[in-house]
Parts: C-alpha cells; sequence; structure tokens
C-alpha cells in the first residue's frame, strides 16, 4: 500500500493489538480466474513464528481452499478505527481558507503463506479458542460444549481450516499527524463533541500520536 513515512506504524506489538481487536480480516488470495477477496474472522495466534499466525476456517464450499497460488503470498486486511475529517474543524480554515477534507484509519497487512487444514481434531480445537475468545465478555459465555456432540460433529465437517504463517507486517496510521498542532487539537475537540465509539477512538489516536510526537529522542 502507499505508505507515507508520517503514517508508518511500525510497532509490531501495535499492529498486533488491531489484529486482536479487529479480527475480522478481507483475505486476498489469488485464483484461477483472479484476485479473490473473502471476509474471516481471523484468530491472532502468538509463538509459532516471529511475527505469529493467524487461523480460521471457511465453509467448505467455498472455493479458496482448492483454488489458490501455492507459490504466492495471501494478503490479510485488517481495518481498525476510521472516520471522515470535516475542513471546518481545522482551526485553520478561519486564518487562511486552505483546508480539504480527509479520511483518518488505521489498518494493518499481514503478509504470509498460506496452509489448508483439513483435519477435525484441529478444526474442534480451533473453534473452541475463538469461541472462548469472543464469549469472554458476555456474563454467561456459550462454550462449543453446550451443543449436542454431533452436531457440532456435522457443523465441523462443512468446514475447512486455514492458517497463514505471517512473513511481513505493515500498519499504516492516518491520524492527522500531517496537520499542524493547532489543527490536531481542533479535530480532536471536534469528534469528542460528536461522540460516538469510533470518532471517542480516532480522537485517543490522534492524542497520543501528537503527545509521542512531541516527546525528546
Amino acid at each position: 500500500m502507499y505508505q507515507p513515512k508520517h503514517f508508518e506504524e511500525s510497532r509490531v506489538e501495535v499492529l498486533h493489538d488491531l489484529i486482536r481487536a479487529h479480527p475480522l480480516a478481507t483475505l486476498v488470495t489469488l485464483s484461477s480466474n483472479g484476485l479473490v477477496a473473502n471476509h474471516i474472522p481471523l484468530q491472532f495466534v502468538s509463538g509459532s513464528s516471529s511475527l505469529g499466525t493467524l487461523q480460521g476456517h471457511v465453509a467448505r464450499a467455498n472455493p479458496l481452499w482448492k483454488d489458490f497460488d501455492e507459490n504466492l503470498e495471501v494478503l490479510a486486511i485488517f481495518q481498525g478505527a476510521d472516520t471522515y475529517i470535516s475542513p471546518s474543524w481545522y482551526a485553520t480554515k478561519h486564518e487562511t481558507g486552505k483546508v480539504v477534507p480527509t479520511w483518518n484509519y488505521t489498518v494493518v497487512h499481514a503478509h504470509g503463506t498460506l496452509r489448508i487444514i483439513d483435519d477435525a481434531n484441529w478444526l474442534r480445537a480451533q473453534i473452541e479458542s475463538l469461541t472462548t475468545q469472543n464469549e469472554a465478555a458476555f456474563p454467561q459465555p456459550w462454550a462449543v460444549t453446550d451443543a449436542p456432540r454431533d452436531y457440532i460433529d456435522m457443523m465441523i465437517s462443512a468446514i475447512v481450516g486455514i492458517e497463514i504463517t505471517i512473513t511481513r507486517l505493515s500498519g499504516k496510521w492516518k491520524v492527522s499527524q500531517n496537520q499542524p498542532s493547532a489543527n490536531q487539537t481542533s479535530v480532536i475537540e471536534a469528534l469528542r463533541r460528536k461522540g460516538g465509539d469510533g470518532n471517542k477512538t480516532m480522537a485517543d489516536l490522534i492524542e497520543a500520536n501528537a503527545r509521542n510526537s512531541r516527546q525528546p529522542d
């Protein structure tokens, strides 16, 4: 992706955190008919390689697992916080009028090698781990064992596992770094006035980046 230096986020732990927080990936592969994008929740697993691995599953009816170029890397895209930035929010609008709209966003691109896993035991462990992770916030978490064993076996037979060993990670944090301090402050204030979780998250990201950029080396 196009990556101006001032928008680059290279801290691996920060990239991993976004993947964990926003696990619904756009997985891009090359099939016999060209590029294909699938939207798949992928679970980040650390320790198995230097950058980690991504695990998930697809429907057996999905041609992805049988039709991809094994000689090429795949690309998983994880979209974090994003929001529209109105030029009317910039403090300098009232001074020069030289402002235009933009869109702030955070995103991680994970490149890696794709492995297909057609193994019932692996799949059961994967869906149990994925379910435990996503149900943890509920007061009465649902567990795979809550469903009848034969029903789960039937559902597992209808999916195929995928595992991506990450070989490259790139992050882009477009959070108003190219704006003067006065504009960053006015955008933060406007986003907080507007409200909503997404706007608050973006305001926090702009504020944190501005604070870090002012710290001495």
